[in-house]
Protein backbone atom coordinates (compact mmCIF):
# COMPACT_ATOMS: atom_id res chain seq x y z
CA UNK A 1 0.00 0.00 0.00
CA UNK A 2 1.16 3.32 -1.34
CA UNK A 3 2.28 5.77 2.18
CA UNK A 4 1.59 9.38 2.45
CA UNK A 5 4.84 11.60 1.98
CA UNK A 6 3.74 14.96 1.66
CA UNK A 7 1.06 15.87 4.69
CA UNK A 8 -0.39 19.45 4.62
CA UNK A 9 -2.88 19.59 7.48
CA UNK A 10 -5.43 23.09 8.13
CA UNK A 11 -2.20 25.37 6.94
CA UNK A 12 -2.77 29.18 7.12
CA UNK A 13 -0.24 31.78 6.44
CA UNK A 14 -0.56 35.43 5.14
CA UNK A 15 1.92 38.07 4.13
CA UNK A 16 2.46 41.27 6.79
CA UNK A 17 -0.82 42.05 7.40
CA UNK A 18 -2.76 41.87 3.96
CA UNK A 19 -5.31 39.06 3.65
CA UNK A 20 -4.71 35.34 4.16
CA UNK A 21 -2.40 33.64 1.38
CA UNK A 22 -3.75 30.22 2.21
CA UNK A 23 -6.72 29.74 4.53
CA UNK A 24 -6.70 25.85 6.25
CA UNK A 25 -5.69 24.46 3.38
CA UNK A 26 -5.47 20.40 3.50
CA UNK A 27 -3.23 18.61 0.95
CA UNK A 28 -1.87 15.00 0.55
CA UNK A 29 0.45 13.76 -1.98
CA UNK A 30 1.32 9.81 -1.84
CA UNK A 31 4.42 8.10 -3.21
CA UNK A 32 4.40 7.45 -6.55
CA UNK A 33 1.41 9.73 -7.36
CA UNK A 34 1.06 12.96 -9.08
CA UNK A 35 -1.17 15.12 -7.37
CA UNK A 36 -2.02 18.55 -9.49
CA UNK A 37 -2.65 21.68 -8.22
CA UNK A 38 -4.72 24.58 -10.02
CA UNK A 39 -6.20 27.51 -9.95
CA UNK A 40 -6.05 31.24 -11.46
CA UNK A 41 -3.21 33.61 -10.66
CA UNK A 42 -3.25 34.67 -7.18
CA UNK A 43 -4.70 31.35 -6.19
CA UNK A 44 -1.96 30.77 -3.60
CA UNK A 45 -0.77 28.31 -5.81
CA UNK A 46 3.18 29.06 -5.41
CA UNK A 47 2.86 30.31 -1.60
CA UNK A 48 1.77 26.01 -1.30
CA UNK A 49 4.63 25.12 -2.79
CA UNK A 50 7.02 27.24 -1.03
CA UNK A 51 5.37 25.87 2.17
CA UNK A 52 6.09 22.37 0.62
CA UNK A 53 9.55 22.69 0.39
CA UNK A 54 10.16 24.59 4.14
CA UNK A 55 10.72 27.95 2.38
CA UNK A 56 8.14 29.36 4.25
CA UNK A 57 6.47 28.30 7.74
CA UNK A 58 2.73 28.66 8.31
CA UNK A 59 1.08 30.83 10.83
CA UNK A 60 -0.60 27.82 11.73
CA UNK A 61 -1.42 24.31 10.84
CA UNK A 62 1.67 21.45 9.96
CA UNK A 63 3.54 20.56 7.01
CA UNK A 64 5.62 17.18 6.94
CA UNK A 65 7.12 14.63 4.79
CA UNK A 66 6.82 11.47 4.91
CA UNK A 67 6.35 12.12 8.98
CA UNK A 68 8.84 14.84 9.61
CA UNK A 69 9.12 18.32 9.26
CA UNK A 70 12.15 18.33 6.94
CA UNK A 71 13.41 22.43 8.42
CA UNK A 72 13.22 22.14 12.21
CA UNK A 73 15.77 18.64 11.49
CA UNK A 74 19.53 19.58 11.99
CA UNK A 75 22.63 18.10 10.57
CA UNK A 76 23.13 15.13 8.68
CA UNK A 77 19.06 13.69 9.37
CA UNK A 78 17.66 17.27 8.13
CA UNK A 79 20.24 16.66 5.04
CA UNK A 80 18.68 13.37 4.36
CA UNK A 81 15.14 14.47 4.32
CA UNK A 82 15.72 17.42 2.23
CA UNK A 83 17.47 15.39 0.08
CA UNK A 84 14.39 13.04 -0.65
CA UNK A 85 11.76 16.23 -1.60
CA UNK A 86 13.23 18.36 -4.33
CA UNK A 87 12.06 21.21 -6.55
CA UNK A 88 11.70 21.76 -10.78
CA UNK A 89 10.90 25.48 -11.46
CA UNK A 90 8.82 27.42 -13.69
CA UNK A 91 11.51 29.25 -15.18
CA UNK A 92 15.13 27.28 -15.02
CA UNK A 93 17.06 29.67 -16.61
CA UNK A 94 17.12 31.83 -14.08
CA UNK A 95 17.66 29.30 -11.21
CA UNK A 96 21.38 28.15 -13.18
CA UNK A 97 24.17 30.35 -12.25
CA UNK A 98 24.79 31.95 -16.44
CA UNK A 99 28.96 31.45 -14.62
CA UNK A 100 28.88 27.65 -14.53
CA UNK A 101 28.23 25.21 -17.06
CA UNK A 102 25.07 22.91 -16.75
CA UNK A 103 27.23 19.98 -15.53
CA UNK A 104 28.19 22.22 -13.35
CA UNK A 105 25.53 22.97 -11.55
CA UNK A 106 24.41 19.46 -11.27
CA UNK A 107 27.45 18.12 -9.65
CA UNK A 108 26.59 21.24 -7.35
CA UNK A 109 23.86 19.47 -6.16
CA UNK A 110 25.90 16.27 -5.78
CA UNK A 111 28.35 17.94 -3.77
CA UNK A 112 25.95 19.47 -1.44
CA UNK A 113 24.59 15.91 -0.54
CA UNK A 114 28.10 14.27 -0.10
CA UNK A 115 28.63 12.27 -3.42
CA UNK A 116 32.53 12.27 -3.83
CA UNK A 117 34.26 14.40 -6.43
CA UNK A 118 35.62 11.30 -8.12
CA UNK A 119 32.04 10.04 -8.53
CA UNK A 120 30.13 13.18 -9.69
CA UNK A 121 31.48 13.42 -13.73
CA UNK A 122 29.92 10.26 -14.01
CA UNK A 123 26.73 10.68 -12.14
CA UNK A 124 26.11 13.97 -14.12
CA UNK A 125 26.45 12.32 -17.69
CA UNK A 126 24.23 9.71 -16.09
CA UNK A 127 21.83 11.96 -14.89
CA UNK A 128 22.13 13.79 -18.18
CA UNK A 129 21.34 10.29 -20.03
CA UNK A 130 18.51 9.73 -17.75
CA UNK A 131 17.04 13.15 -18.53
CA UNK A 132 17.18 12.41 -22.50
CA UNK A 133 20.54 14.87 -22.98
CA UNK A 134 23.66 13.96 -24.16
CA UNK A 135 26.53 14.16 -21.65
CA UNK A 136 27.98 16.49 -24.09
CA UNK A 137 25.87 18.96 -23.22
CA UNK A 138 27.02 18.97 -19.84
CA UNK A 139 30.27 21.80 -21.13
CA UNK A 140 27.59 24.25 -22.20
CA UNK A 141 26.19 27.45 -20.18
CA UNK A 142 22.70 27.48 -20.18
CA UNK A 143 22.53 30.68 -22.17
CA UNK A 144 23.46 28.05 -24.84
CA UNK A 145 20.95 25.33 -24.27
CA UNK A 146 17.58 25.63 -25.74
CA UNK A 147 14.41 26.00 -23.55
CA UNK A 148 13.58 22.84 -23.16
CA UNK A 149 17.60 21.77 -22.54
CA UNK A 150 17.53 23.43 -20.22
CA UNK A 151 14.26 22.67 -18.41
CA UNK A 152 16.02 18.72 -18.53
CA UNK A 153 19.19 20.29 -16.53
CA UNK A 154 16.67 21.50 -13.76
CA UNK A 155 15.08 18.33 -13.94
CA UNK A 156 18.34 16.12 -13.73
CA UNK A 157 19.98 18.56 -11.09
CA UNK A 158 16.42 17.52 -9.28
CA UNK A 159 17.17 14.06 -9.55
CA UNK A 160 20.75 14.31 -8.39
CA UNK A 161 19.74 13.31 -4.88
CA UNK A 162 17.94 10.67 -5.10
CA UNK A 163 14.16 12.27 -4.42
CA UNK A 164 11.14 10.56 -3.38
CA UNK A 165 8.80 13.93 -4.22
CA UNK A 166 9.27 16.88 -6.88
CA UNK A 167 7.30 19.85 -6.76
CA UNK A 168 7.23 21.07 -9.98
CA UNK A 169 6.05 24.83 -10.44
CA UNK A 170 4.69 25.77 -14.02
CA UNK A 171 7.57 23.57 -15.23
CA UNK A 172 6.27 23.80 -18.46
CA UNK A 173 4.26 26.95 -18.95
CA UNK A 174 7.38 28.77 -20.92
CA UNK A 175 7.70 26.01 -23.33
CA UNK A 176 6.12 25.75 -27.12
CA UNK A 177 3.48 22.81 -27.41
CA UNK A 178 6.06 20.44 -28.61
CA UNK A 179 8.47 21.10 -26.31
CA UNK A 180 5.78 20.81 -23.59
CA UNK A 181 4.62 17.56 -24.37
CA UNK A 182 7.82 15.90 -24.50
CA UNK A 183 8.75 17.24 -20.80
CA UNK A 184 5.50 15.68 -19.99
CA UNK A 185 6.34 12.55 -21.52
CA UNK A 186 10.04 12.65 -19.83
CA UNK A 187 8.10 13.50 -16.30
CA UNK A 188 6.00 10.39 -16.70
CA UNK A 189 8.63 7.87 -17.54
CA UNK A 190 10.86 8.75 -14.91
CA UNK A 191 7.55 8.83 -12.78
CA UNK A 192 7.12 4.62 -13.93
CA UNK A 193 11.03 4.32 -13.66
CA UNK A 194 11.94 5.60 -10.50
CA UNK A 195 8.70 5.85 -8.76
CA UNK A 196 8.71 9.79 -8.09
CA UNK A 197 6.17 11.34 -6.67
CA UNK A 198 5.09 14.74 -8.20
CA UNK A 199 2.99 17.93 -6.56
CA UNK A 200 2.50 19.54 -9.92
CA UNK A 201 1.11 22.95 -10.53
CA UNK A 202 -0.17 24.77 -13.01
CA UNK A 203 -2.62 27.12 -14.48
CA UNK A 204 -3.13 24.98 -17.42
CA UNK A 205 -5.49 22.59 -17.53
CA UNK A 206 -4.68 19.93 -20.29
CA UNK A 207 -1.20 19.67 -18.80
CA UNK A 208 -2.50 18.66 -15.24
CA UNK A 209 -5.17 16.64 -17.07
CA UNK A 210 -2.54 14.43 -18.76
CA UNK A 211 -0.21 14.06 -16.30
CA UNK A 212 -2.11 13.79 -12.60
CA UNK A 213 -3.80 11.18 -10.45
CA UNK A 214 -5.70 13.52 -8.56
CA UNK A 215 -6.71 16.63 -8.69
CA UNK A 216 -7.07 19.63 -5.89
CA UNK A 217 -8.21 22.90 -7.18
CA UNK A 218 -7.70 25.92 -5.40
CA UNK A 219 -9.56 29.41 -5.03
CA UNK A 220 -8.56 33.07 -3.00
CA UNK A 221 -6.43 30.31 -1.01
CA UNK A 222 -8.50 28.03 0.15
CA UNK A 223 -9.64 24.06 -1.39
CA UNK A 224 -12.76 24.11 -3.23
CA UNK A 225 -12.31 20.65 -4.93
CA UNK A 226 -10.53 17.12 -5.15
CA UNK A 227 -10.76 14.41 -6.89
CA UNK A 228 -9.36 12.18 -9.70
CA UNK A 229 -8.58 13.39 -12.38
CA UNK A 230 -11.19 11.69 -14.55
CA UNK A 231 -13.94 12.25 -11.72
CA UNK A 232 -13.05 15.84 -11.71
CA UNK A 233 -13.25 16.05 -15.73
CA UNK A 234 -16.36 13.78 -15.68
CA UNK A 235 -18.32 16.04 -13.14
CA UNK A 236 -16.69 18.65 -11.95
CA UNK A 237 -18.65 19.67 -8.35
CA UNK A 238 -18.38 23.47 -7.55
CA UNK A 239 -18.95 26.28 -9.83
CA UNK A 240 -16.13 27.66 -9.70
CA UNK A 241 -14.14 23.94 -11.18
CA UNK A 242 -16.58 24.65 -14.20
CA UNK A 243 -15.71 28.06 -14.81
CA UNK A 244 -12.34 26.92 -15.52
CA UNK A 245 -13.13 23.67 -17.26
CA UNK A 246 -14.96 25.76 -19.47
CA UNK A 247 -12.66 28.97 -19.72
CA UNK A 248 -10.11 26.04 -20.74
CA UNK A 249 -12.23 25.00 -23.71
CA UNK A 250 -12.77 21.53 -22.04
CA UNK A 251 -16.31 19.62 -21.20
CA UNK A 252 -16.95 17.82 -18.17
CA UNK A 253 -15.61 14.28 -19.87
CA UNK A 254 -13.43 11.79 -18.68
CA UNK A 255 -10.02 12.65 -20.11
CA UNK A 256 -8.39 10.56 -22.82
CA UNK A 257 -6.00 8.55 -21.38
CA UNK A 258 -7.55 8.52 -17.92
CA UNK A 259 -4.07 8.46 -15.75
CA UNK A 260 -5.71 7.11 -13.30
CA UNK A 261 -6.31 4.11 -14.38
CA UNK A 262 -3.05 3.44 -15.99
CA UNK A 263 0.89 3.87 -15.81
CA UNK A 264 2.94 7.25 -16.83
CA UNK A 265 3.73 6.88 -20.58
CA UNK A 266 6.66 4.66 -21.44
CA UNK A 267 9.69 5.57 -23.51
CA UNK A 268 12.98 7.88 -23.51
CA UNK A 269 12.08 10.95 -25.57
CA UNK A 270 14.63 12.42 -27.43
CA UNK A 271 16.12 15.84 -26.65
CA UNK A 272 14.63 19.05 -27.98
Amino acid sequence: MTHDLLVMDEVSTRYGRGPLALDAVTLKVRAGETVGLVGESGSGKSTLARLALGLLTPDSGTVRFDGHDPYRLRGRAGRRIRARLQFVPQQPRGSLNPALRAGEAVAFALRVHGTPRAERPERVADLFRKVGLDPDLAHRHPQQLSGGQVQRVAVARALATGPELIVCDEPTSALDTTVQARILDLLGELQERLGLAYLFISHDLAVVRRLAHRVVVLRAGRVVEENTTAALWHAPRDPYTRALLAADGDSPEPPAPARTDRPAPVGEPSAP
